[in-house]
């Protein structure tokens, strides 16, 4: 059983962009892929914890602004040296124009 939890409205992201979401000390990264789906990771990079959501993402990668790793954020794998430990996926819902993040 997962709680859902509301992350943020659609209109907050743009499309291939991220933001941050802070959930009871944990940060989670919300995405919306040039297709208008929405994924969440991890929101810290598994290299040096960075917050990912200051990265850039161009189609379904997001890169760390600190030392450029990429990611495939639909699957959470490590796509480019240094990063070489794949982020942790969240299950996404959008209802009544919000987007939510499943936690289990």
């Amino acid at each position: 059983m997962s709680a859902w939890i509301k992350a943020c409205e659609i209109d907050d992201i743009a499309n291939e962009d991220v933001i941050r979401f802070d959930h009871e000390g944990k940060t989670f990264a919300i995405y919306r892929s040039p297709d208008d789906s929405f994924y969440a990771t991890d929101g810290m990079c598994s290299y040096e914890k960075v917050h990912l959501a200051e990265g850039l993402v161009m189609d379904n990668i997001i890169e760390c602004p600190k030392h450029n790793g990429r990611f495939d954020y639909r699957t959470g794998e490590a796509r480019g040296a240094p990063v070489c430990v794949n982020l942790r996926t969240y299950r996404t819902k959008v209802e009544d124009g919000n987007v939510y993040l499943g936690l289990e």
